[in-house]
């Protein structure tokens, strides 16, 4: 997501995550590192800051220090700025924690990053990650960056007890979730819990909507398009999958507070209504991130194996393609010809790296390969595994497009429109026509 840096502090805050960093087995790389490096001090640089930066460092420096290597860590609310203006300024970190592949394919562009094929067995990683993870962090038909976390979107949040006891099933298709929609207002209930703002990144949420969509209706391959522009905004496409969330966001009686509550109303904290009895709404669309301090109440947290269901955002038709919508973080390497650089990167793409970090609910392993065992309640194995058995995930639409779009006009056209502020098509229409020319 391109809001990573900030989004990470707020959900993050109060969030505690006990970590220590242990061996890794054997995979496609061991993560053994090679020889020691004694006396190196490499630098870090990532885009998340307070207790989540705390807890990857200490996920990483146990292990440094085995190897003789000091890391010097520089985390960042401003990422996207402060790393080109070093680039520009030649003053490179060792790794780089990108939260975007916009950013890192930019960068590619100086050719100051490293291939990591150099140095990694590329092919042996992408048969232990999650399909469609690795190429995240290509350019140019070269892999340039690798994720070391994940986090799933395609997923919805239910009121366990209550959505039981009501007699709702997870649906398995987007006919099912609109029918399930109507049930559930028919009957005198809200269906859904909605909300977009996230102070000067307010839109987001909604464009994840739209990403989803499109993703469900077009599949992976002319997702991929449409993040490229090879497919405008105002096609077909995209207009059927705006077309299916207003019918979820603006039909009477859908959305707790109704259409004009949305734009005005957190999305860290939308889902509040959802925990009180009887329940608010029924269901809210959001990532896995929202599942934690910060975001849902202490009460909910503290027991969210009794009160929290998931099920994952259902493909177009049933029994069909079913790709998954995410992000996380990719590290990319500019120092190529630093041994300890390279035992750190080795080691974050190993097969156990996270097993410690995982434990405290707040840190998902893009490798598929990933013990299960290791995530500390249902909910995020459930999570977990929404990713793990999909066809393919693909990395958030607006973190890859052209940042005038996609933490830009997408952002604002979409708080107009559900604002009632401007239709459908002229959003549409405005998005496309905000799209860099070169």
């Amino acid at each position: 997501m391109r809001r990573l840096s900030w989004l990470r502090a707020a959900v993050a805050a109060g969030a505690a995550v006990l970590l220590t960093a242990g061996c890794l087995s054997s995979g496609g790389n061991s993560g053994s590192g090679g020889n020691k490096n004694t006396g190196k001090t490499i630098e870090i640089m990532m885009a998340f800051t307070g207790p989540q930066a705390t807890n990857f460092e200490k996920s990483v420096d146990p292990y440094a220090k085995s190897q003789g290597i000091t890391i010097k860590w520089s985390p960042t609310s401003d990422f996207n700025s402060l790393i080109n203006t070093r680039v520009r300024g030649n003053q490179l970190p060792d790794i780089a924690l990108f939260p975007q592949p916009g950013i890192m394919r930019d960068i590619v562009k100086t050719g100051k990053l490293t291939d990591l094929s150099t140095i990694l067995d590329i092919n042996s990683l992408k048969s232990s990650f999650v399909a469609g993870e690795i190429d995240a962090g290509t350019a140019n038909g070269k892999v340039y960056a690798i994720p070391v976390s994940m986090n799933v979107k395609s997923i919805v949040f239910y009121p366990k007890q209550a959505f039981s006891a009501a007699g709702y099933s997870a649906p398995q298709s987007i006919p099912d979730l609109l029918a399930l929609t109507d049930k559930i207002r028919s009957s005198g209930k809200t269906p859904w819990c909605l909300g977009i703002e996230s102070g000067a990144a307010t839109g987001w949420p909604a464009t994840d909507w739209i990403e989803e969509l499109v993703l469900k209706y077009g599949g992976i391959d002319q997702y991929n398009d449409w993040v490229n522009h090879k497919i405008p905004f105002d096609s077909p496409l995209v207009n059927q999958a705006a077309n299916t969330f207003s019918q979820i966001a603006f039909t009477p009686g859908n959305v707790a507070g109704g259409r004009q509550s949305i734009a005005g109303n957190n999305f860290n904290t939308a889902a509040n209504p959802m925990f009180v009895n009887p329940p608010g709404c029924f269901m809210y669309k959001q990532g896995n991130f929202v599942a934690q301090a910060g975001g849902f109440p202490a009460n909910v947290i503290s027991n969210i194996d009794n009160t929290v269901g998931v099920f994952p955002f259902p493909p177009a038709k049933a029994g069909g393609e079913n790709p998954v919508e995410g992000g996380g973080d990719l590290a990319g390497l500019f120092s190529g010809n630093n041994d300890a650089a390279k035992s750190i990167m080795k080691y974050m793409t190993g097969q156990g790296f996270g097993a410690e970090a995982a434990k405290g609910g707040t840190f998902l392993a893009p490798r598929k390969d990933f013990p299960l065992d290791n995530y500390p309640n249902q909910i995020t194995k459930d999570i977990a595994k929404i990713a793990y058995t999909s066809t393919v995930i693909a990395f958030d639409g607006s973190d890859q497009m052209p940042g005038a779009v996609g933490s830009g006009t997408f952002w604002r056209e979409m708080t107009s429109w559900i604002s009632g502020q401007t239709s459908q098509a002229n959003a549409l229409k405005a998005i496309d026509t905000s799209w860099p020319k070169s």
